[in-house]
């Protein structure tokens, strides 16, 4: 049976946000503005067609605002990112499987979903459910390939009489789609990739499904291999949903091996997510301003049911993973209820920033120290080195570790940890 993939994506998301909650909103060009209120970083189609660039500073806008009626809201990151926490609950509960790729998209997998019911109307049943639940309007594009499901996403967005959804798994339907997209708008290809592209008579999406793999592997690179693969149904979907765009956000969450019960692993958990995304987040070569998690039970167990998230806007951007690891500690003791058998939790940065782009405060820092740094590269170095989790903090050492995944065939890391290396005696 092959692999069906279906990405959600919301339209505009910090704009449909602000929008669900303030009616007035609804039909007028709307941005969203950075921190300080000072450029452009979200847009809904009335703003772009008024001309609005991303990244546009908020000053030149305000002929747009007094004639034209353009919005201009603040950002408001605990608000994007518990609403992205209920868009995400809602497709947890119509998919078997849900991979988060970003704050407002996310891949499902609808393998064998078309023996109940046609991939199209599982799109359509998913959108109403969004709307009605969060009020977020989404686009759904179904297809052989996490490649394929998100040109159906972008046909389904650039054309209205789709009405938001598109079913791309018919072959011919993809190779007529895929000859009117541009190169460059094809999910992996970057613009400078692009040029190279074109500049080799490879200019829209039909004509790279068409190229020869070893040839864009031998010119390019594997990653763009893969993309001429799954332009032609060949799912390689756990590599490429590790690649992607520049994130706006870092998600770690993990179901519980077993059901947690005890505040203590709880904790011991939330920890080792905090310090996963902190990681992740020191290799993007960023700083976080705004964390939250989350924690829920099985939507299938007996019981009564609880999920809830809380964040907070950090005291200063950071990548500090003592700073991350604190305020998580202190949200998820906020979040949890006795009673309950929790079978998720998770950890969430976004408003992410250059290391160094905030200017500090004579009497409160700011910015991580050039100490803390080293203390941090030191640490990244040595789990690089000696495997992740060779250095842990303390609290990671709670005796029950029940919550971890069960990999009971899980084969040694026989690349990636010393202990691993096989031994062979003569």
């Amino acid at each position: 049976m092959p692999q069906i993939f279906a990405l959600a994506d919301v339209n505009a998301m910090y704009c449909a946000c602000e929008s669900v909650f303030d009616p007035r909103l609804r039909g007028r060009a709307v941005v969203v503005a950075s921190n300080n209120d000072g450029c452009a970083v979200a847009r809904n189609q009335q703003a772009k067609a008024l001309g609005v660039k991303m990244g546009q500073p908020i000053f030149e806008l305000k002929d747009l605002m007094e004639n034209h009626g353009l919005v201009v809201c603040s950002s408001n990151y605990a608000l994007y990112g518990d609403m992205s926490f209920r868009f995400m609950q809602v497709l947890a509960e119509c998919a078997p499987r849900v991979i988060p790729y970003s704050i407002d998209e996310a891949f499902m997998d609808l393998t064998g979903i078309n023996t109940v019911v046609s991939f199209e109307d599982f799109g359509v049943q998913v959108k109403a459910k969004v709307a009605q639940w969060t009020g977020l309007p989404i686009c759904v594009g179904i297809s052989t390939s996490p490649t394929l499901s998100k040109l159906a996403n972008h046909g389904a967005k650039k054309y209205p009489a789709t009405k938001g959804v598109v079913d791309l798994t018919d072959r011919d339907r993809q190779r007529k789609l895929l000859s009117l997209v541009p190169v460059s708008e094809i999910w992996g290809i970057g613009s400078r990739i692009s040029k190279r592209l074109e500049e080799l008579g490879i200019k829209n999406g039909l004509q790279l499904a068409d190229a020869d793999p070893k040839w864009i592997r031998k010119h390019f690179s594997v990653v763009v291999e893969r993309t001429v693969r799954e332009l032609n149904g060949i799912p390689c979907h756990d590599d490429l949903l590790e690649v992607g765009a520049a994130k706006k956000q870092i998600l770690t969450s993990k179901s519980f091996g077993t059901p947690v019960t005890q505040l203590a692993t709880m904790l011991a958990a939330v920890t080792t997510h905090a310090t996963r995304a902190a990681e992740k987040l020191r290799g993007e070569r960023r700083e976080a301003g705004f964390l939250s998690v989350f924690m829920s039970t099985s939507r299938y167990a007996d019981g009564e049911r609880y999920a809830n998230q809380q964040g907070l806007t950090l005291p200063f951007p950071t990548a500090d993973t003592r700073e991350i690891v604190r305020h998580a500690v202190k949200l998820a003791r906020t979040l949890w209820r006795d009673g309950y058998r929790y079978n998720k939790a998770g950890i969430m940065l976004s408003d992410f920033r250059e290391p160094g782009a905030c200017q500090s405060d004579f009497f409160n820092p700011i910015e991580d120290t050039d100490r803390a740094k080293g203390l941090m590269s030191t640490l990244d170095r040595i789990n690089s080195i000696s495997g992740k989790g060779s250095v842990k903090f303390g609290r990671e050492f709670h005796k029950d570790r029940s919550w971890q995944m069960r990999r009971g065939n899980l084969s040694p890391a026989y690349t990636t940890r010393w202990a691993d290396i096989p031994v062979v005696k003569c």
